[in-house]
């Protein structure tokens, strides 16, 4: 392929092969291509001039290897594919800048170049779409907006007002585009939150033997492990295995779901417990979660209450403006001042400055590395009293480190206990198992695969069997209620001083108690701080929600100025206390980042997600977070308020602007030109102002050098 290099500035490079050298789905294809290569990250493609947009790691190694990929680029290597959906998001916003520029540009160069009486004819013919719509909406019994406008359109016209009839038009054309692009970026953010992204799977071989392939060469009857934790990228039958799988994107249901061999199995449903071997059926764009995403397309649901009550506003003062005009008429006689009344379109200036305003904040979140599904969910933040929180890995960093191992009995050293525990906990990838196996790695203990396969049970604990005998590892509710292990008066005492002290996690030998294993989780910096922020902001209650024992849980509590806590709480608990709030009237915000949060989040009237959240919970939450930094959530509570502060402020200037040339115009101080110029301008003022960021540098994280506090209690 022939190119020349247009811009590179060590991680973003484009270069230009020639206007029409590929088609646009050839250029799909050719992105798709490049982004097969790990070094490449992002990949755009203009099939009107040749553009390729090249976002890669910057490194010259990595440059000449994609230099070396163009330049081996023939005609006959070049194939159509589908767009990624960061294509598709991109699409959409080149498109609208494309619209408003043309209507822009064709706007002034026809009011220059263009003589009165052909721009008049053109005014007409485009009047006719306005009269039409209001016609329909005449003949239906609607009085509505279309009606409105159709009416002044109308009017302007049989008074030969051109001009104001054709700034009016314009305006509402830039408000609808407007409103279009705010749906379509809405839809394009959910689509791509939905979308699974995976690049590899596991393909299980006739003879048994697992090879990690790309996703993208899976075909119908293939068959692929997946693990727990792992998001199920097929549709298909599961033929080996058992496991409990969470269906909360596709029925909004948000318990697990027991599969077993003959169940069927969705792409974007997770793995919360056990391992599937699944039989594909459909993979791709075939699969029912693809045919959910193609729905989205029809679906109004994105859009904000805000922008559909500013409508259904919209709509209510039509026929005050009808009756406003009737009366100015049969006062005075004087048509001339009833049009100037009917020129001045609240509607207008309503429909265009709410999208506008949550475009704006959108986009500011957007830029804060926020990224929100939609509209509605910026705006229940704001409205929101109530915020829960999940504790580990979200009020902490979920970095725990082990302290101390205290051995219960005089059958198992101390190494022996760490070394046991390690063995059992490697095979998941839990913060906790982490810190263990990190501790004995550090220490020099080895050990062999001593134990059979292991049950992992959410928010409990491990079940194996370890040389020859039933061990099991995890929280004091999992071993002392469930397991039945017993304990003498000597290692309660025990536990009592250390559970007070550390979060303990306790290992069991044939139903007896063997070892403690301690441990610590420093609370985030800011986190502390944050709350004290959120209150301040109004939010009224703060909640802590953790399956830690009650000690560290009070403790965590206390470090952060929590007072309202609840401890050893099971996932279902965290889903019925957001369920119990929202009957109380209390609107909730969920903050979490585990599987285990996952049915709370789904269950909150708006979610948030971390940023090392796992699948289940970034695919279930409304919003996510893509940096580490917990003060987003302060950040994103002004934005959404701002927001609405707003959109509040336009409605109450929109009603002094218009008003005020209402009054006028019934008076005859102003004309109908005159009239619809203000109206006009007033419009693409509040307009402008709309777009105007609502954060100031000081919104953003303060960078608090606040001392960790070394308080928590976690649990599985």
């Amino acid at each position: 392929m022939k190119y020349q290099v247009m811009y590179d500035n060590g991680s973003r490079l484009r270069v230009r092969s020639g206007q029409w050298a590929f088609t646009k789905k050839e250029g799909y294809g050719l992105a798709s291509l490049l982004l097969n290569q790990s070094f490449v990250h992002e990949v755009f493609t203009s099939h009107r001039n040749g553009s390729i947009l090249i976002y890669y790691d910057g490194d010259v190694e990595s440059k000449q290897k994609i230099f070396n990929i163009l330049d081996n680029i023939t005609l006959d290597d070049l194939f159509e594919a589908e767009p990624t959906q960061a294509q598709s998001s991109r699409e959409i916003t080149d498109d609208f800048y494309l619209k408003l520029t043309k209507m822009v540009f064709n706007r002034f160069i026809y009011r220059i170049f263009l003589p009165i009486p052909i721009r008049n004819v053109l005014t007409i013919y485009n009047a006719a779409e306005y009269i039409w719509e209001g016609l329909d909406s005449l003949t239906s019994f609607r009085v509505d907006v279309a009606l409105l406008d159709g009416a002044a359109v109308t009017g302007a016209l049989l008074q030969k007002q051109y001009k104001p009839a054709s700034s009016m038009m314009f305006l509402l054309s830039i408000s609808d585009a407007l409103e279009d692009y705010t749906l379509q970026k809405a839809k394009s953010t959910l689509k791509d939150s939905l979308a699974l992204n995976i690049d590899t799977v596991w393909v299980v071989g006739e003879d048994g033997e697992e090879k990690q392939c790309p996703a993208v060469d899976i075909v119908k009857g293939d068959k692929i492990k997946v693990h727990m934790g792992d998001v199920i990228p097929v549709d298909g039958k599961v033929i080996e295995g058992e496991g409990m799988v969470n269906e909360a994107s596709m029925t909004g249901e948000p318990l697990a779901v027991h599969k077993r061999p003959g169940k069927t199995v969705h792409a974007g449903t997770v793995i919360e417990e056990g391992n599937l071997i699944v039989e594909v059926y459909s993979m791709n764009k075939e699969t029912r979660l693809n045919k959910i995403i193609d729905l989205i397309e029809n679906s109004e649901e994105l859009k904000a209450d805000t922008q559909s009550k500013a409508e259904k506003l919209a709509d209510s003062i039509v026929p005050y403006s009808f009756l406003a005009t009737a009366l100015t008429y049969l006062i005075t006689r004087n048509a001339t001042k009833a049009l100037s009344v009917l020129m001045v379109d609240f509607s207008c200036a309503i429909k265009l400055t709410t999208p506008l305003s949550i475009i704006s904040a959108m986009r500011e979140a957007s830029d804060n590395r926020m990224m929100i599904k939609g509209g509605k969910f910026l705006e229940n933040y704001a409205n929101a009293d109530t915020i829960i929180f999940d504790k580990t890995g979200t009020l902490t960093n979920a970095t725990p480190k082990v302290v101390e191992v205290i051995p219960m009995s005089k059958r198992y050293e101390r190494d022996d206990i760490l070394r046991m525990a390690a063995c059992i906990e490697e095979h998941f990838a839990h913060s906790i198992a982490t810190a263990i196996v990190k501790q004995a790695k550090e220490e020099g203990l080895k050990h062999e695969e001593d134990h059979s396969e292991v049950e992992y049970i959410v928010a409990h604990g491990i079940v194996t069997e370890y040389d020859g005998k039933r061990a099991v590892i995890g929280s004091k509710h999992f071993l002392f209620d469930d397991e039945n292990v017993k304990v003498t008066k000597t290692q309660e005492k025990k536990i009592a001083k250390e559970a007070a002290e550390h979060s303990v996690v306790y290992l069991a030998i044939d139903g007896k108690l063997e070892g403690l294993i301690c441990i610590d989780d420093p609370v985030r910096s800011e986190a502390k701080y944050v709350i004290e922020e959120l209150k301040d902001l109004g939010i009224e209650n703060v909640i802590m929600l953790t399956g830690d024992s009650e000690s560290g849980a009070k403790a965590s509590a206390k470090a952060l100025g929590i007072t309202d806590y609840k401890s050893q709480v099971l996932p279902e608990d965290k889903s019925r206390i957001v369920e119990e709030l929202k009957q109380e009237g209390k609107i909730v915000i969920m903050v979490g980042d585990g599987i285990n949060d996952s049915p709370a989040l789904a269950a909150a009237d708006v979610s948030v997600s971390m940023k090392h959240s796992s699948d289940i919970a970034r695919e279930v939450a409304d919003i996510s977070l893509l940096s580490d930094d917990l003060y987003d959530l302060v950040t994103l509570r002004k934005l959404s308020v701002g927001m609405l502060d707003k959109i509040n402020n336009n409605y109450r200037n929109i009603v002094a602007v218009n008003g005020s040339l209402l009054v006028l115009g019934v008076l005859g101080v102003i004309p109908p030109s005159t009239s619809s110029m203000i109206h006009n301008l007033s419009t693409m003022l509040f307009g402008v102002m709309s777009t105007k960021s609502v954060l100031n540098d000081e919104d953003y994280s303060k960078g608090m050098e606040v001392e960790a506090i070394e308080v928590a209690d976690i649990s599985y």
